[in-house]
């Protein structure tokens, strides 16, 4: 069994440096900046969509995502910080899984320094994202692209993620989710996305995927 991890939501808690980093972007532009509790819905979806449903203009999108990164590439990536539990639980899931793998619509440039920096690498085989023109930054053609890759068959894995795009992507290449419940989506979005089950916290994850395993 392969086990690919969303990162924001799921391994890390990245809100403070997203949204100081949203409002940079925003702030440069003269534009209006969304209230805090709404910016939770902007951890997990691909950026340049977020910007484009506040600006309503792709080329003032794309001059938000640029901003966005100028701060997130030094600063922002580091506002960050690893949700408890989560160092245990990918140690129990190591005893359980063939392989780990981080796949996020994080550009893969930035997911990578994020995971090397919390030294949470050495639980995964590879760290998986978009590019930084937006190629796969849809959950849906990244879990593709890897499953392609790396020669993986889809009833080998089980996805974990705590956003609807996690579940719908996964359930477009025939994947098993797991939808959590720490990171920044309901249970009501995760089940109406279709979830497998869903996890209360990170200690309950290894015997969730060791039942899942040997349902085979």
């Amino acid at each position: 069994m392969h086990v690919f991890f969303d990162l924001d939501g799921t391994l890390t808690n990245p809100k403070e440096g997203i949204a100081a980093c949203i409002r940079h972007a925003l702030t440069a532009l003269a534009a209006p900046i969304p209230a805090d509790a709404d910016l939770n819905q902007w951890i997990g979806p691909p950026l340049q969509e977020s910007f484009l449903a506040v600006l309503q203009c792709p080329d003032r999108a794309a001059q938000a995502v640029t901003l966005y990164r100028d701060r997130f590439a030094t600063i922002g990536l580091f506002e960050n910080q690893v949700y408890d539990g989560i160092v245990e639980m990918l140690s129990g899931v190591s005893t359980v899984a063939d392989r780990l793998w981080v796949t996020t619509s994080k550009p893969q440039i930035f997911a990578e320094k994020i995971v090397q920096h919390f030294q949470l690498a050495p639980f995964f085989a590879k760290v998986y994202g978009s590019e930084l023109d937006g190629t796969r930054a849809n959950k849906a053609d990244l879990l593709a692209y890897v499953l392609h890759r790396e020669g993986i068959e889809p009833a080998e894995v089980v996805m974990v993620g705590d956003r609807y795009h996690d579940i719908l992507g996964a359930q477009k290449n025939g994947i098993p989710a797991i939808g959590v419940m720490w990171g920044f989506g309901s249970a009501m979005e995760l089940q109406e996305a279709g979830a497998t089950l869903l996890c209360q916290t990170p200690g309950d994850l290894p015997n969730i995927l060791r039942t899942l395993h040997s349902r085979g």
